[in-house]
């Protein structure tokens, strides 16, 4: 029986080993070496000297910042957007599955294509939706990458993992007990002390899922930044995967982008481990 069952789980194995543990392993053993794309003879032993030089690049500590703020960025405008829209599509209303369905499109949009109709038709400065705007408000014209390249890769990433969020919140609040609202409100908890008292709570669990969920993926986010700012202006809007890009594809230094490969591992585990405890503590509550 247990061969049986070693046997039903191998293919499992055998894809974690393949698709995770070899690039992995892979990584950490290119971390070690002297290895550059332009000249693959002066391959050898490096020890700490890539993780070194990663760690003391001028663009290192811009990176982790712009990341941290990415992070808590996004986790703010979808939280707070999500919230409002599953209380507003929870109430009954005309074209209520219509609208849902308009909220939830923008999850299925590639990041690739939203980050390119954000940069040309929304923020273009001569002929976007926000410029247009300006233009009919007499204001003066914006450019939005340029001037505000990190906030508007929080707005664009926010935009496409605002469906998610929505989506999260709306199921927990369907879940909730009509029961519970009804005798709030016939002890005279208005509005405002429903939600702070009864709906907030009831959220929680929710709010870590959203939480722990968005910040695996925002720690990772590339092509956004690739495709709008390339990280610019100068480190503006450079964080740990494109600072990791940049030294393999554009430096082609193999061995100091695996050297920060890993150090974003580390860091992502660290952010991980922070959001799964945030996580247990509402799920066990």
């Amino acid at each position: 029986m247990k061969t049986v069952n070693r046997l039903a789980l191998a293919p499992s194995v055998l894809l974690l080993v393949i698709g995770m543990i070899v690039p992995l392993a892979t990584t950490l053993w290119l971390s070690f070496r002297l290895y550059n794309l332009m000249n693959p003879a002066l391959d050898g032993f490096a020890g700490w000297s890539n993780y070194a030089f990663f760690l003391t690049d001028p663009a290192f500590l811009p990176a982790i910042v712009n990341t941290l703020l990415m992070v808590g960025g996004v986790l703010a405008i979808t939280v707070v957007g999500g919230i409002l829209f599953g209380l507003l599509f929870d109430q009954p209303m005309w074209g209520r599955g219509f609208t849902r369905l308009l909220v939830i499109a923008p999850f299925f949009v590639m990041p690739t294509v939203s980050a390119l109709v954000w940069k040309n038709m929304f923020m273009h400065p001569a002929y976007g939706i926000f410029a247009w705007i300006s233009m009919k408000l007499g204001l003066p014209q914006v450019e939005w990458l340029s001037n505000y390249p990190l906030l508007s890769i929080v707005i664009i990433v926010s935009w496409q993992w605002l469906p998610f969020a929505t989506l999260i919140f709306l199921t927990a609040l369907q879940s909730l007990d009509n029961e519970q609202q009804e005798a709030a409100r016939m002890d005279g908890a208005g509005p405002i002390d429903r939600f702070i008292y009864l709906i907030l709570p009831h959220l929680g669990r929710a709010i870590a899922v959203v939480i722990l969920m968005e910040t695996i993926f925002i720690l990772a986010i590339f092509a956004e930044i690739f495709v709008t700012t390339s990280g610019g202006p100068g480190y503006a809007s450079t964080n740990l995967p494109y600072l990791i890009y940049v030294q393999a594809l554009m430096q082609f230094d193999v061995g100091a982008a695996s050297a920060g490969a890993i150090i974003a591992v580390i860091l992502a585990n660290i952010v991980a481990v922070f959001a799964i405890r945030l996580a247990g503590k509402n799920l066990t509550a």
